[in-house]
């Protein structure tokens, strides 16, 4: 497959752009180094296009968890460009941001008030400021990936290993103040005893989690978060930028009957087209008055009539029900797979962002391999699926066929194949990596 477009831009792109692009997620060393094609021209229901013509089949992040109606939907794709057409940006306001605010607050019965972002880590931002702003405290207890911004990063300035378990592990904190050391604390999933000994010992403030990423609660886990953030009178946020809309019509957090103080959604939302969103109780949100929030983009059009139209499909063909049982049946596929060849492999993540590991020592070179393999047979694809609802069961199908053989060669690696015969570049990166 001929992808030297692509390749080159990219080439030129680390000349002029630190690390190459803007999120990490997406660039070609996560993937297949030097092979990856890195850039589209088109992308449509699952499909992409790359620069040298490529048809490709998304069985891969999918946008990074954006377009769970798949890419270029088109009722969403039509009502933004009503919106273009009539307007994007003014002296007034949109009122589609009202529109948006009392459909959300519909969802989520707890919820009274919302503010608006571009961005998961943005909202991430709005939510710690708001919550810090009412709590009156600066303390952060934190279990999860919640963005790239220095209330975060902070965890990590006096143990750079401090974030390793919530999702990439590496991250430097260089460029945070490190007067902002000791303002937040991460604790493990699933370990309450953990987070108790932080409250005891810290004035914490604010609790921040995601609801589930690769685990679900044991032990009634949430349900003893919410009565100890209560009791503490500290407030209790949800991050569901990722979790949002994958398994119930809103946040994750209704499938366990726990509500939070504050919730954030992200990704999904708008299927492709940026748009965030803070939700809270309203004593709560009211807080956002006695701080300084404010961003001349977060007022313009087309992510709010995105996001209303996006959540008029959801709601309409229950898109959130699709994605599960498609998930499911990947994660099963995949079973199926390893258990043929009799591979060991970990399984991970929510139904609708599923995802595996080979428990080996040369688990990324495994996944490179996949990467080759795949992208020579017209997919896009390595170890995990977020699923939208164009991947449908022909797709997928599609997808077990090409992919049973490379478990094969996968299996006679493991009975002592070189594997670096087999790869036709460098192995794929496994965390945070700087890029020259």
């Amino acid at each position: 497959m001929n992808n030297n477009i692509g390749s080159g831009l990219w080439k030129r792109a680390k000349n002029v752009i630190p690390g190459g692009n803007m999120l990490l997620s997406k660039r070609p060393e996560m993937f297949l180094p030097d092979q990856w094609p890195a850039y589209f021209n088109k992308a449509k229901g699952c499909k992409v296009w790359d620069l040298d013509g490529n048809e490709l089949i998304d069985m891969s992040i999918m946008g990074i968890g954006t377009n769970i109606l798949g890419y270029g939907h088109p009722e969403v794709d039509e009502a933004v460009q009503a919106t273009v057409t009539s307007g994007n940006m003014s002296t007034l306001n949109c009122p589609e941001e009202v529109y948006l605010a009392e459909k959300l607050v519909e969802l989520h019965s707890w919820a009274d008030m919302v503010r608006f972002s571009r961005s998961g880590g943005e909202a991430n931002s709005i939510a710690i400021r708001i919550a810090r702003a009412f709590s009156g405290r600066d303390k952060v207890a934190i279990c999860g990936y919640h963005g790239w911004h220095d209330w975060y990063l902070s965890a990590n300035l006096g143990d750079d290993k401090g974030l390793d378990g919530h999702l990439l592990p590496g991250l430097n904190p260089l460029g945070v103040p490190r007067n902002l050391q000791g303002t937040v604390f991460p604790f493990s999933y699933n370990n309450f005893e953990e987070l108790e000994s932080l409250v005891n010992l810290h004035d914490i403030g604010v609790i921040k989690m995601e609801v589930e990423r690769n685990l679900g609660p044991k032990d009634n886990f949430l349900h003893k978060v919410r009565k100890l953030a209560t009791e503490r009178s500290i407030v209790l946020i949800f991050d569901e930028c990722t979790s949002g809309f994958r398994e119930t019509f809103g946040g994750i957090h209704k499938k366990y009957d726990v509500e939070p103080d504050m919730a954030m959604f992200g990704k999904a939302l708008g299927n492709g087209y940026a748009i965030a969103a803070v939700i809270g109780r309203r004593e709560i949100m009211n807080a956002a008055q006695n701080t300084f929030i404010s961003s001349t983009f977060w007022t313009e059009r087309i992510g709010p009539t995105a996001a209303l139209k996006t959540l008029e499909v959801m709601e309409r063909e229950k898109s959130w029900e699709k994605i599960t049982q498609t998930g499911n049946s990947i994660r099963q596929g995949w079973k199926i797979l390893a258990d043929k060849y009799a591979l060991p492999v970990k399984h991970w993540g929510l139904p609708a962002l599923t995802g595996f590991t080979f428990e080996s020592p040369q688990a990324l070179e495994y996944k490179s391999l996949i990467s080759q393999e795949m992208l020579a047979k017209g997919y896009l694809a390595a170890n995990s699926v977020y699923v939208c609802t164009e991947h449908t069961k022909d797709v997928v199908d599609g997808y077990f066929d090409s992919l049973d053989p490379i478990f094969g060669l996968i299996r006679d690696c493991e009975d002592g194949r070189d594997v670096s015969d087999l790869l036709n570049g460098p192995v794929c990166h496994g965390g945070f990596a700087r890029l020259n």
